[in-house]
């Protein structure tokens, strides 16, 4: 099979393309389809301005309000919550393909010197026994203590017995106050027609493959298997090799001029034929945006070297706590540091950074200024207020 050569531009568009940067985030909002077509939406507790996973649907779709994703939760049990590379909602279809990711969580987890000790079986029994009988009940439910030195991620014995439970798939998220979450039997919470399918391995390491590739478009071996991380290499390098022939070998040429060797889905040439050039709108993405979670990729595409610092002393930073990259069109602009105070009805720009050779033209920050006052909306404050020149 000839292999398919992508200019940068192109590879740039069809990744914004894939990940639901393509068009304005406008129109009717189907909250069911759009978490379908990302795959996963990564869940994350800190609020600067609005949580990761609303600012990442906000995104898509700027008539997403933060209510939205726990009635989608606990009311029409349309999504479920569990591990991909980190803490995230699925779409609740995706079960039956899930349950080998809940042996591997739980197997994982045994072994982690994190959960030890108090994985008991008297002391997960307790847990289990509580909630079976008391109904969904959360941390706060429960009052055992830290054993000795109290340090950084260091958890009480309930807290990581209903950690172990619900990475192994007996216990799951079935409804959040704010961002507590409570915790019920899975039998509970999850569809009997989907939880009772018992698929052979080999069938979900497959949908897990083509699913990826399908999200990502084109992709190394890697890139597939970090999408979900539900698989591991020898799997993924297994799957391409009895998948050859449905395949796509492709080159991507990264934003330095280089090449890199890559695999595409089966319908590229009919992606590539349809693609569009991404809307010029200037957006503010989450640091946790699927588009720019892997910054491998992101650098090699873009060109764009962005860090998560908020884990980084204050000291040693090069931008800020938590910076928001700048995407319009097809490109990176800049990054921004912007904060919501809700009690004052306020948004606070903080920092300003444009890309080298990127000029803040009268045009460029009336777009900035747009996507403010909408991010202005998302955290249903109403003012936006700089501390510094524009």
């Amino acid at each position: 099979m000839r292999r398919l050569h992508l200019s940068n531009r192109t590879a740039r568009r069809l990744w914004l393309q894939v990940n639901g940067l393509g068009d304005t985030p406008t129109g009717p909002l189907d909250l069911k389809e759009l978490i379908h077509d990302l795959g996963f939406v990564q869940l994350d507790t800190i609020q600067v301005v609005s949580r990761a996973h609303h600012h990442i649907l906000w995104s898509r779709n700027q008539n997403y309000r933060e209510p939205m994703l726990n009635r989608h939760l606990a009311q029409d049990r349309a999504v479920f919550e569990h591990f991909t590379h980190d803490a995230s909602v699925l779409p609740m279809e995706f079960l039956p393909m899930w349950q080998r990711q809940f042996r591997r969580m739980r197997d994982k987890v045994s072994r982690s010197s994190w959960f030890g000790k108090h994985l008991a079986e008297d002391h997960l029994d307790h847990i289990r026994r509580r909630i079976s009988d008391e109904g969904p009940l959360s941390t706060h439910d429960f009052d055992t203590k830290i054993e000795g030195a109290r340090e950084m991620w260091k958890r009480p014995p309930h807290k990581i017995g209903l950690d172990y439970l619900w990475y192994a798939g007996e216990l799951a998220t079935c409804h959040r106050e704010g961002f507590t979450k409570y915790y019920d039997l899975s039998e509970r919470v999850f569809p009997d027609h989907l939880r009772e399918q018992d698929l052979p391995e080999q069938e979900q390491i497959d949908w897990l493959c083509r699913s990826a590739l399908d999200r990502i478009a084109v992709g190394t071996q890697g890139e597939i298997r970090k999408f979900w991380d539900a698989t591991d290499v020898a799997e993924v390098a297994l799957w391409t090799t009895q998948n050859e022939g449905l395949l796509v070998p492709v080159e991507v040429q990264s934003a330095d001029g280089s090449w890199t060797k890559a695999l595409a889905a089966p319908d590229i040439e009919d992606r590539l034929s349809s693609l569009n050039p991404p809307t010029s709108r200037l957006r503010i993405l989450n640091p946790f945006d699927p588009a720019i979670r892997d910054r491998v990729r992101l650098k090699r595409l873009f060109g764009f070297e962005y860090t998560v610092e908020m884990f980084v002393p204050a000291e040693k930073r090069q931008w800020g706590y938590y910076v928001y990259p700048l995407l319009e069109g097809d490109r990176f602009v800049g990054r921004i540091e912007v904060k919501s105070d809700r009690s004052k009805g306020l948004l606070t720009v903080q920092n300003l950074w444009w890309e080298h050779a990127v000029k803040p033209t009268a045009q460029r920050m009336g777009k900035l200024e747009s996507e403010l006052a909408r991010l202005a909306k998302l955290a249903g404050v109403t003012d936006v207020e700089w501390c510094q020149p524009k």
